[in-house]
């Protein structure tokens, strides 16, 4: 036996005896039935370790780190409050060390990517209002309820001693986590080198005790030069499933890759004439995006709360106030160092099981980006206020809202890729390569399930073209798209999607979800195969100062 082969033996015994118990003068300890369970789920993700090129940054930038992670933490805690409330409590209930890991992936006791059903005794079905409402309040008397604030993002709703309803701004509720955090973000501001940064992240420390931020969105907007980036607060309304208005607490702290941005700098020109060109009546599309779009590559280098809860993102398209959005726009951060991840390990071996043959060579990284980058671009196109009088699209879709703006960005994102390789203005990459590497992304996407908006989002998308025959499923369970019907396959969905959202038609956008956004089951066959395969369902993160090479 050669040395090469000999430390291999003996690796392999070592993690023989770690995995039973022997090694550490303890007999081995026979796994129960929950553990090996809950084991299997936490290997279906692949672990990625965040960080980047820190020797770009100057040593304030690197001095801003520590704050501005520490500010992240914060966030977490309180998501983790918003979804279950005491986490400690909750955590220290669970015994079983790979429980209590997939409980702190999943943010409590519901899997995520798994329709959120319960992973521990005990526990039922999610709340759709988590803590954001009280657990006996039913819908109608929240509609009968008189208050003016009922329907902010920014209050939770609690029982008086007299058991009607009242309202707590998160700014009270939470005040001592935010006063911190708040005083954070001011000390990292005084080490911004760039102005727009600076102000940025002390209008967003006055915001974050105040629960008014549109003056640190609209800063947030202006802000050009910068190489750190952090968003920061309660954003998403994702986690309320019951009404869709309440706003969970998150954070992303990024590194700009200047290069990457150079290149995509000059696609936010073409917004104003993408919007006229949608394929749908003028009155859908008769708004103007805002001039002041722009499109920027980052590596992602902290994650938490509402980030890092079920599917990673791999970008970012923000701020959601629709006002913001008409005066200035949307920024679109493209999260490359996770999107890269998410490819290499989760798309690829998808494609090589379940697309034909004869379109893998089809599968591009390029084509993935751009895919997604235009998902999160196409967010600021359509209209946000109905053609009827109904108020803003977001109003009137309610819960459903969140649903069709995530079909909407991910038809119209394909829609806009394909326009522009019409125009010459994207080279690397073929219509035909889109289109295919949608078809996997589309696959990839589903495996969250129909539970999250996102995954209701795919499987509507999936199911369409399906329908439309704009992909072929063959005998072996392979996927083949058909060129000649997905383009007016891809018009025809963003033109239903467009006039759900711009009729504001609640009742005709819950009725097509309820019947089209499930996993049907041709599909539930493909995607168990995924699983056999081993393929990773997500990516989670390890991340902190020491991956990234800095200290406190």
């Amino acid at each position: 036996m050669n040395r090469k082969t000999f430390s291999l033996f003996v690796f392999v015994v070592f993690l023989f005896l770690v995995n039973t118990g022997y090694g550490d003068g303890k007999k081995p300890v026979k796994m129960s039935a929950e553990d090996s369970l809950v084991k299997t789920k936490i290997n279906e993700f692949v672990m990625v370790r965040l960080k980047t090129d820190i020797t770009k940054l100057t040593d304030k930038e690197r001095k801003m780190i520590p704050l501005l992670i520490e500010v992240g933490k914060i966030m977490d805690d309180l998501y983790w409050k918003q979804v279950i409330g005491d986490k400690k409590k909750f955590m220290d209930s669970i015994s079983s060390p790979f429980v209590k890991r997939f409980a702190d992936i999943n943010y409590g006791p519901w899997e995520r990517l798994n329709g959120n059903q319960p992973f521990i005794k005990g526990y039922g079905t999610k709340p759709a209002g988590v803590n954001f409402y009280p657990k006996d309040m039913s819908k109608t008397e929240f509609e009968k309820w008189q208050n003016k604030d009922k329907m902010s993002q920014y209050t939770i709703i609690r029982r008086k001693s007299d058991k009607t309803l009242t309202n707590i701004w998160y700014h009270e509720a939470f005040k001592e986590e935010l006063a911190k955090a708040a005083n954070l973000l001011n000390l990292a501001a005084s080490l911004a080198e760039e102005p727009g940064l600076q102000k940025y992240l002390q209008l967003r420390a006055k915001a974050l005790v105040t629960d008014d931020y549109f003056m640190s969105d609209m800063a947030w907007m202006e802000m050009k030069d910068n190489t750190i980036d952090f968003v920061v607060g309660p954003i998403e309304n994702y986690e309320d499933e019951l009404f869709g208005y309440k706003t969970a607490y998150e954070s992303a702290l990024l590194v700009k890759d200047k290069e990457w941005s150079q290149k995509l700098a000059k696609f936010a020109k073409f917004l104003p004439e993408l919007q006229e060109q949608l394929p749908v009546a003028a009155a859908y599309r008769n708004e103007k995006p805002g001039a002041d779009s722009d499109l920027n590559a980052y590596d992602i280098i902290y994650v938490s709360g509402h980030s890092n809860a079920g599917s990673k993102t791999i970008a970012i398209n923000l701020p959601n106030d629709e006002k913001v959005q008409l005066a200035k726009g949307s920024r679109r951060l493209q999260l490359k160092n996770a999107m890269r991840a998410k490819f290499d390990y989760i798309l690829l071996p998808i494609a090589r099981l379940l697309i034909d043959s004869a379109q893998q060579k089809n599968i591009k990284f390029d084509a993935f980006f751009s895919n997604v980058m235009f998902h999160e671009v196409a967010h600021g196109l359509g209209i946000k206020n109905t053609i009827n009088g109904k108020g803003t699209v977001r109003d009137a879709l309610k819960e459903k809202y969140s649903s069709f703006e995530e079909a909407k960005a991910d038809i119209l994102g394909l829609y806009m890729v394909t326009k522009l390789i019409d125009k010459g203005e994207i080279k690397d990459v073929t219509k035909e390569d889109c289109f295919v590497t949608y078809m996997a992304g589309l696959i990839r996407s589903v495996r969250f399930g129909a539970a999250s908006a996102h995954g209701k989002a795919n499987m509507m998308c999936f199911n369409y073209f399906a329908d439309k025959g704009a992909f072929e499923r063959a005998a072996n369970g392979s996927y083949k798209v058909n060129f000649n019907k997905i383009a007016s396959a891809m018009n025809d969905w963003s033109a239903q999607v467009l006039t759900f959202e711009g009729n504001g038609d609640y009742q005709g956008a819950s009725t097509y979800m309820d019947t089209n956004g499930t996993i049907r089951e041709d599909l539930q066959k493909d995607i168990a195969r995924l699983k056999t395969a081993r393929i990773p369902v997500d990516i989670i993160y390890s991340q902190g100062l020491s991956f990234l090479g800095l200290t406190k």
